[in-house]
């Protein structure tokens, strides 16, 4: 039980029982020995609403938003910053003064992994594969990076047009039968296609990562599993491989620090990541 000085920190989803997020959150707060609880809640999508206003009443000093309510979150806030706004999800609420605000740490957390791993996006030649969510905060955090070009590719092309239509950037758009594979200096698979190994083996095919310049990098944003179909692909030749967890840690430690003021210990986050899967 939270005392009346311990700073509440919720996760809102449906479902949230298979979430990492308590883990690695709990764990930054008990290295920091901070007076701070991070709560998980299973919010049926009728009752978004009322959970916002629970956490108005409670005086929650922020939380996490995941799946289905990413978007939907975005009526019960007070204000959503430009990029989530641009991205059309929150995955973060942040309270400042009387207002909760929505914020969007995926784009940048996908920007802070890329370069924990070596890889720099100022200039790239970018693939960013899926047109979703997930998709859709890679070519934002992307971009506002310094991508030179970004193309998204989709199995079916009308949904990568309708994901560049969307957004106010200078997107290319292809299908994944005939992905750009020999002029990208970075591969962001984006779907949730390597979650299983046998359609993560036919996509691994259908990028044609035998046709990638040696000097690129693949990122796969998915991290269960952490080796992915695509990904042992691309170490088979020798790429730069980056996996999933990072993205995942960093999102998590940026919105850690828009609540409390402090940077989370990256490491213990990680840790902690790893020993929940």
């Amino acid at each position: 039980m939270t005392s009346a000085r311990t700073a509440l920190l919720a996760l809102l989803g449906h479902p949230v029982a298979h979430s990492r997020s308590p883990r690695i959150h709990t764990a930054a707060l008990t290295a920091l020995g901070l007076d701070a609880s991070y709560l998980a809640f299973d919010v049926a999508p009728g009752e978004l609403g009322a959970a916002i206003g629970g956490l108005r009443a409670l005086g929650a000093r922020g939380a996490n938003v995941t799946v289905p309510h990413k978007e939907a979150v975005m009526a019960h806030l007070d204000a959503v910053e430009p990029a989530a706004r641009a991205i059309g999800a929150v995955n973060t609420i942040v309270r400042e003064g009387g207002r909760l605000v929505g914020a969007n740490t995926d784009a940048p957390g996908l920007v802070r992994a890329l370069a924990d791993a070596g890889v720099d996006p100022r200039g790239a030649r970018v693939l960013v594969v899926g047109a979703g969510g997930a998709a859709r905060a890679a070519v934002v955090g992307l971009a506002e990076a310094g991508a030179a070009r970004v193309t998204v590719a989709a199995r079916r092309l009308a949904q990568a047009e309708a994901l560049a239509a969307s957004l106010a950037l200078p997107l290319d758009t292809a299908a994944l039968d005939a992905p750009p594979t020999r002029e990208v200096d970075l591969l962001v698979q984006a779907t949730s296609a390597t979650m299983d190994e046998i359609a993560g083996e036919a996509l691994a095919r259908a990028l044609s990562l035998e046709s990638l310049p040696a000097h690129a990098a693949v990122f796969d944003l998915v991290y269960a599993p952490l080796e992915t179909a695509v990904l042992r692909a691309a170490r088979a030749r020798g790429l730069v491989a980056v996996d999933g967890l990072g993205m995942l840690v960093w999102q998590a430690a940026l919105a850690f620090e828009r609540w409390l003021g402090v940077a989370p210990p990256i490491e213990v986050m990680r840790a902690a990541a790893l020993r929940s899967s």
